[in-house]
C-alpha cells in the first residue's frame, strides 16, 4: 500500500500542490491545470516532507537555480518515462520543438505522441514541459495554460542571461 501526501506552497505563478508517493515527489500541480488528479486523491497534508522540493522551487523562481536534483517518483508509461527524462535534459532558458524531442528519442515520427505524454508531466516545472514548443516556435498546449507558460519562459529567458 502507497501512502500519498500532499502540501500546497505559493509562488509567482500561484499556489502549486506538491504530492508524494512514498516520501518521492510524485505531483507538481498548478490550479486549473488540465489533468490534474482530484483533491482527494492526494493523501493527508504534510507540511514538513516537501522541505527540500520547496527550497528548489524557491531558489529557482528566485533564478538562483538552473537544474533540479530531487528524486522523482513519475508514475507513467515507460514511454511517458522516457520522454519525462528527455524533458530534464533540455537546458534552463532553451527550449525543443516536439519534433525535436522525438529525433532525442530516436523516434522521428512520435512527435504527436511525444506531445501527448508531454501534456501528462505530473510534475510541472520540475520537469520542464513548459520549454516545449510548436515546430514554428509557437506557444502550443501546456497543463497550467498558455499565459503561464509564456511567464516561465519569459521568466527563464530573462534569468539566463545573468
Amino acid at each position: 500500500m502507497t501512502l500519498k501526501q500532499h502540501t500546497v506552497i505559493d509562488s509567482p505563478y500561484g499556489p502549486l500542490t506538491l504530492v508524494a508517493e512514498d516520501g518521492l515527489l510524485c505531483g507538481l500541480y498548478m490550479t486549473e491545470q488540465r489533468h490534474r488528479p482530484p483533491e482527494e486523491t492526494f493523501g493527508g497534508r504534510d507540511e514538513t516532507l516537501f522541505a527540500e522540493a520547496e527550497e528548489q522551487l524557491e531558489a529557482y523562481f528566485k533564478g538562483e537555480l538552473k537544474e533540479f536534483t530531487l528524486q522523482l517518483g513519475l508514475n507513467g508509461t515507460p514511454f511517458q518515462r522516457t520522454v519525462w527524462d528527455q524533458l530534464r535534459r533540455i537546458p534552463y532558458g532553451e527550449t525543443r520543438t516536439y519534433g525535436q524531442l522525438a529525433d532525442a528519442l530516436g523516434k522521428p515520427a512520435a512527435s504527436r505522441a511525444v506531445g501527448l505524454a508531454n501534456g501528462r508531466n505530473p510534475i510541472g516545472i520540475i520537469v520542464p514541459c513548459h520549454r516545449v514548443v510548436g515546430a514554428n516556435g509557437s506557444l502550443t498546449g501546456y497543463g497550467g495554460g498558455l499565459a503561464r507558460k509564456q511567464q516561465l519562459l519569459d521568466f527563464e529567458s530573462a534569468a539566463a542571461l545573468f
